[in-house]
């Protein structure tokens, strides 16, 4: 089977979209399925098989993202040596349109996983917020209606998509996670290259550094915290355009001290964060899924999140974590409530790690792999 993925993210961005991309490749490429991957090109990108690039420049609210030219004068015969059973789209505008595009042309499905909330993210074009929310939402459920089958990360998420007016298949499948990946970190060598004692206990978060991620909720957060359990600290993995921004807020909240802010780290380290936490945190209004949660959860961390989209799926209640409303003080209090109790805290970990399991990336890989047999035997109406 030959699969052209057309998306606006991929590496060397690091993403949710990007991990999922790589996490289905790689489970389903041995099972003779061979991806095509169509994508921006980054400054000093290595040529990768399979792989093709479009001239691409800086978004101008966020450089270290690169918009795409959806413009090549080799696409069709591309397209047409490749032969391509069908495309899946990663994103309903630049790539995704142009990958729209070329199925239609080539008579071949489209499959379209739904991974963003996009009318959220309006924010990083102020001067067009209200016209591009609702020209956003638009353009979504449209490009969602053109497609054969859409994927949606959580059923939040198809209940979504189906009130707003999607009419085409929707089915419901995480993005997996490949657990062995999250496993075995250096927890006391990643504490201390960050200055954190082995006795203090550390909350983590691990993804973008962007207003939709909601991290100012942390910090308050933090405050309440410490005003109970002095001493915890929030350790900040990743980059964004929000960092500046949230180092003043850190330090307008008290925190600064309680606060570590790592920066990008390699993938192959990733793994370590998790390690050196004790609690994973999270206050996005926006996902669709949650991924890193499940990525917590494999390396046996339990969470506290506020309860909104996919992440009230992938938090348990009381069983490997806390979901709470957007109340800062309400938040802290699961922390704290955590923190005091390491007995509990042992009973999360135990539960995150056997809830992983559901989310181990080849049992997921697969039943991808069955809704693309099912739409290549054109027998979508099982669905």
């Amino acid at each position: 089977m030959r699969v052209g993925i057309f998306t606006d993210s991929y590496r060397p961005y690091t993403s949710g979209v990007v991990r999922s991309i790589d996490t289905f490749r790689t489970e389903l490429e041995p099972k003779d399925v061979l991806f095509y991957i169509f994508a921006p090109r980054y400054p000093g990108c290595a040529p990768e098989e399979r792989v093709y690039r479009f001239i691409s420049v800086p978004a101008p609210t966020n450089p270290g993202f690169r918009l795409a030219v959806p413009l090549s004068l080799r696409i069709g015969a591309t397209l047409k040596r490749l032969k391509l059973d069908l495309i899946h789209a990663h994103s309903p505008f630049l790539m995704g349109g142009l990958g729209a595009r070329w199925a239609k042309h080539l008579g071949i499905p489209l499959v379209f996983t739904y991974h963003t909330l996009y009318e959220e993210y309006v924010h990083y074009f102020p001067l067009l917020n209200g016209p591009a929310r609702s020209a956003t939402r638009r353009r979504t459920i449209g490009f969602c209606n053109r497609s054969d089958l859409v994927i949606a990360p959580t059923r939040v998420i198809e209940t979504h998509l189906k009130d707003s007016g999607v009419s085409t298949h929707v089915k419901v499948l995480p993005t997996g996670v490949k657990l062995s990946v999250f496993r075995g970190g250096d927890r006391e060598g990643f504490r201390k290259r960050y200055g954190i004692s082995a006795r203090e206990p550390v909350l983590v978060y691990v993804g973008r550094l962007g207003k939709e991620k909601n991290i100012e909720f942390l910090l308050r957060a933090l405050r309440f915290v410490n005003e109970r359990v002095p001493g915890v600290r929030l350790v900040l993995v990743g980059g964004g355009p929000q960092r500046a921004e949230l180092m003043e807020r850190a330090r307008e909240n008290r925190v600064e001290r309680q606060v570590v802010f790592t920066g990008p780290i390699p993938p192959d380290k990733v793994k370590d964060s998790y390690a050196a936490g004790d609690i994973f945190v999270m206050a996005s209004l926006t996902e669709t899924q949650g991924l890193v949660i499940g990525e917590a959860k494999a390396a046996g961390l339990p969470a506290v999140a506020v309860s909104a989209q996919g992440v009230s799926e992938m938090v348990n209640e009381g069983v490997d974590g806390f979901l709470t409303p957007l109340d800062a003080e309400v938040f802290a209090s699961r922390i704290c409530r955590l923190v005091e109790d390491p007995g509990l805290r042992q009973t999360f970990q135990s539960n995150a790690l056997k809830k992983a399991e559901e989310l181990d990336a080849s049992r997921v890989a697969e039943n991808l792999l069955v809704l693309y047999r099912t739409l290549l035997a054109g027998t979508g109406k099982s669905f």
